[in-house]
């Protein structure tokens, strides 16, 4: 094992965020670009204090996170009781998953439009386009999930004479629940870019995608990285706290 990998986390984190950043000045500096053009991780620093000091940046914020967790929550909510479903009953499977795979070709920058044609709400226009995109990734990873129980457990049930629902709550469940978090995570990632498209596609004075369309638009690309920077924030808080409910849930492999 080499000095690297017997760090703890942070210190590899810190390490890696150094070496982007200098990669990053270098490039900036070496490559002769306007500061318009590619601002400096300084130009980057700057922006962040003036934009965090007037408010901005946390008034934005907090409209996208408003949008992303109901977005995500609502997914996930559809998406496992129809992953169930579709991994239970063949006739479903076959009525169902070829629209499902079929609407998965259409661009999601292709249906929001509609959305905030059919939806009043500008609101509820960007959360559901955010539904859209969270909801085929967990569905997808419920079916996994479901589909990975062996068929001796089941017979066991059985032997026991288990009902339908005690073979859920005590099987069928607690096996999915890898394949659930899993996308969990996946769809917490997934929902930011959803909240974000949905702010491109019905713009209002607020949100990170307006500020991001403003800041493109105004040529203040040091506001851009700042946006973008805030998004992945929001991202990895996600993506964190879905490991945590995965830490806490499955704990008992750690035990086991």
């Amino acid at each position: 094992m080499t000095w690297l990998q017997r760090q703890p986390a942070w210190v590899t984190f810190f390490l890696s965020f150094l070496v982007l950043v200098l990669g990053w000045q270098a490039l900036a500096l070496l490559g002769g670009y306007e500061r318009f053009i590619l601002p400096g991780p300084a130009d980057v620093a700057r922006q962040f204090v003036i934009v965090l000091q007037d408010g901005r940046l946390l008034k934005h914020s907090l409209i996208t996170i408003s949008e992303v967790i109901p977005g995500l929550l609502i997914g996930v909510g559809l998406a496992v009781p129809l992953g169930y479903l579709l991994a239970k009953s063949t006739l479903a499977e076959r009525l169902v998953s070829p629209w499902l795979i079929a609407s998965q070709a259409i661009p999601v920058l292709a249906i929001a439009p509609l959305l905030t044609i059919w939806i009043s709400s500008t609101y509820w226009a960007r959360v559901l386009v955010a539904v859209l995109v969270v909801f085929f990734p967990v569905l997808v990873n419920v079916i996994a999930g479901m589909r990975s129980i062996p068929v001796a457990w089941y017979e066991l049930m059985r032997a026991l004479r288990a009902t339908r629902w005690q073979t859920f709550a005590r099987m069928e469940f607690p096996a999915a629940l890898p394949y659930i978090l899993t996308g969990l995570k996946i769809g917490g990632t997934l929902a930011v870019i959803g909240a974000l498209v949905g702010e491109f596609v019905q713009p209002r004075t607020a949100g990170l995608g307006y500020l991001l369309v403003t800041a493109r638009y105004q040529f203040k690309t040091d506001l851009v990285f700042v946006v973008l920077a805030a998004l992945a924030v929001i991202a990895l808080a996600l993506y964190g706290a879905g490991a945590l409910l995965e830490r806490w849930f499955l704990r008992w492999r750690q035990t086991a």
